[in-house]
């Protein structure tokens, strides 16, 4: 077994006792001399960090783990604990908690001594200024206890390694210890603060928590251990594969993934590849590791060499489904409309799934679903869902409406009325009662310019304002609805819209030849313009639409062509369709074409769904793509290679591919436990098949395999 794969089984090794970070955070907030809220916070944080005994696996490199999270306090102490913690609310994720690319370069150019000079410099310029004191010493409370964790584990390891002797301990106890009073001075000294920063941002209970440009921000140490001699590829890759096998710490031990989203490769202003050494080292660690956890993302350029994006699409011909592949051209176009400063915009990396991010300068990402196809019930049915629990707006009886462009008036006024009542919902659930901030004092150091404006990261100390994705559900589903109105109400008048609303309020009983009409028509993905015109007009007329609006703060609204599943679960409560979709059947996925229709094979699929303009789509899109393993055999990985250059090159986002066999994924649904580490990309992250919920299975295999 590898160093790695020995690392793992530790990880799944059962844990004794309740997981319980309240308890530690609750002696903090119990014994605070702070006269403030932040302070308060901030001594609850450092209680968090400090107090939990380290935890060291045998096989460990690198330093870090959530396993001292869990106690042996009982029933009683964890209620107590619960409910002093309960006096000081966290914010949520409509909140901008979490899914947040921390600023790894200026923490690593810095250090820890540097972060606190930063904050020493900023309470001398601010002193006069009480509220700003209170959040600066607040900060640097919470950076001495990250200070306190690195000390801690040195201590673990020299108490563990007395005499010396085991050069791994005495490895991880000199690096945390230099990093307690240095910058890192070398790679694996950078790395380790990176996952120490990481893992405390976990304790805090923060999700989605990116690493960000790793290839990027650690290269200049890597590169110069590599000419030292200090360093090997093989001993870095193993460092790397160390610190992501251990994301699979919450599946292990809490369930469920968390969605650490690293980015690798771009290009920099001037259109040169920014790939490196280390960005192949990346590829190969999380290759190696083959777990879901680390979501790794390729930004492909231009300039991105092939035999980088060779590598990549041999690692996701081994069925891990990532990386994910990134236009970086229509991304950064698609964050330049936002008045970003051109070295910020270069510099993005992704959170979460697929969520575009200005690296460590502006708070956390928050998004929510718009479900598109909904309104079909509202203009056929008077302003009221078929099932009448949810109503819109009432632009008539549908039997007035005379032509197509008059159909598309009365949909195009029924999502004005849907996108402004989606956003007083997202102002509502975004704003935060006056006076109650819930600061962020830990992860406000680690986002420009919170410490040199001595404000929390939520009240103005980030460069940039907020922002807010709005995920567009459903536009094969629309698109192909719109081209079947168009083809069989108004071009062939087989059906009247009076005849095509009894069939959808009926969900098709009795009406199977209205649906085989309606099925009959173009379907989206198969290059016909007569259908694929509706999803360039879905994609500018919701951008349009959505770009009235701003944040509480005064940040953009994205728009996001991702579903992760929620195509599943928002089909399951809209009603029939106009494509001939069958009530509670999913929508469509993301940017894709809805499963099955998409039967031109995969240059027709490339040609519709790059029609759109994706540089409206400042969040990013999904296109989930399916290919039988022998894709990816040499001689037809290289026209694959062809065939995504040129997918790019015509203005496609974002490309994610599946290269697993139907018949292996029924097997896995028969017999999972013989599959238990069959990996899959199911639409933004990966995910261990076996565990996913039976309808995500069924929206895999439904997905169209191309060969």
């Amino acid at each position: 077994m590898t160093v790695t794969q020995r690392l793992r089984a530790e990880i799944e090794a059962p844990i004794a006792g309740r997981f319980a970070p309240q308890v530690y955070r609750a002696d903090g907030l119990r014994n605070t001399t702070a006269a403030t809220d932040v302070g308060r916070r901030a001594d609850g944080i450092r209680a968090l960090f400090a107090t939990p005994a380290p935890h060291l696996y045998e096989n460990d490199w690198i330093a870090g783990s959530i396993r001292p999270l869990w106690t042996a306090a009982g029933k009683d102490q964890t209620k107590n604990a619960s409910d002093v913690v309960a006096a000081y609310p966290e914010r949520g994720f409509l909140t901008n908690a979490d899914h947040f690319s921390p600023d790894y370069r200026t923490a690593l150019s810095l250090g820890v001594p540097g972060l606190s000079r930063g904050i020493d410099h900023a309470l001398a310029a601010h002193a006069d200024k009480p509220e700003k004191v209170a959040t600066l010493r607040a900060m640097q409370v919470t950076l001495a206890g990250l200070r306190d964790r690195l000390t801690a584990h040195a201590d673990a390891c020299v108490a563990q390694n007395p005499a010396g002797t085991d050069a791994r301990l005495a490895f991880i106890a000199d690096n945390c210890r230099a990093l307690a009073d240095h910058p890192p001075r070398t790679f694996a000294q950078a790395l380790q603060l990176v996952w120490m920063i990481h893992t405390c941002f976990v304790y805090e209970g923060r999700y989605a928590m990116a690493l960000g440009r790793m290839d990027q921000y650690l290269y200049p140490l890597y590169e110069n251990d590599i000419r030292s001699g200090t360093l090997t590829p093989a001993f870095a890759q193993q460092l790397l594969e160390n610190v992501f096998i251990k994301i699979y710490e919450r599946r292990a031990l809490l369930g469920g993934d968390d969605v650490v989203n690293i980015a690798i490769g771009g290009m920099n202003r001037h259109g040169e590849s920014e790939v490196n050494a280390l960005s192949d080292l990346i590829l190969d660690a999380v290759s190696a590791c083959r777990v879901p956890g680390p979501n790794l993302s390729a930004r492909i350029a231009p300039s991105t060499p092939d035999n980088f994006l060779n590598a990549c699409l041999t690692v996701i011909g081994t069925g891990l489904g990532y990386p994910a592949l990134m236009n970086d051209t229509v991304n950064i176009a698609a964050l330049r409309r936002y008045g970003y400063a051109e070295e910020d915009i270069y510099d993005y990396s992704m959170v979460g799934c697929i969520e575009n991010f200005i690296t460590g300068k502006q708070p956390p990402w928050s998004d929510g679903r718009f479900d598109t196809p909904r309104y079909f019930e509202y203009l056929f049915n008077n302003g009221a869902s078929f099932d009448g629990s949810t109503r819109g707006l009432d632009t008539g009886p549908v039997q007035d409406i005379p032509t197509m462009a008059a159909f598309m008036d009365c949909f195009e006024q029924q999502l004005l009325h849907g996108v402004a009542e989606y956003m007083r919902d997202f102002h509502q659930k975004n704003t935060l009662p006056e006076g109650d901030l819930r600061p962020s004092p830990f992860l406000s150091l680690f986002c420009g310019d919170c410490i040199a404006r001595g404000l929390d990261i939520n009240d103005g100390g980030s460069v940039y304002p907020s922002v807010h994705g709005a995920a567009l559900m459903g536009v094969g589903t629309v698109a192909d609805a719109l081209a079947a109105v168009e083809r069989v109400v108004f071009a062939d008048k087989a059906l009247t819209l009076c005849e095509l609303k009894e069939a959808l309020l009926l969900n098709f009983e009795g009406k199977e030849d209205v649906r085989q009409m309606l099925l009959h028509a173009p379907k989206y993905g198969n290059n016909d313009p007569f259908v694929d015109k509706y999803a360039v007009w879905f994609v500018d007329f919701l951008s349009d639409a959505f770009d009235q609006h701003k944040t509480p703060d005064g940040g953009g609204i994205y728009v996001a062509m991702a579903a992760n599943t929620s195509n599943i679960y928002a089909g399951q409560r809209i009603g029939a369709t106009p494509d001939g979709r069958k009530a509670g059947q999913p929508l469509s996925d993301a940017a894709s074409p809805s499963y099955g229709r998409d039967v031109n094979g995969p240059t027709a699929v490339i040609h519709s769904v790059t029609r759109p303009d994706y540089t409206r789509v400042a969040c990013g899109t999904v296109i989930n793509q399916k290919f039988s393993p022998s894709m990816f055999e040499d001689e037809k990985r290289a026209k694959l290679l062809r065939l995504i250059r040129v997918y790019f090159d015509k203005g496609g986002q974002e490309l994610q591919i599946n290269a697993t066999l139907p018949e292996t994924l029924r097997d896995a649904m028969a017999r999972p436990d013989m599959h238990r580490d069959l990996v899959v990309r199911v639409s933004g992250f990966s995910a261990f098949f076996v565990t996913l919920d039976k309808a995500v299975q069924e929206d895999i295999l439904q997905r169209t395999q191309q060969g």
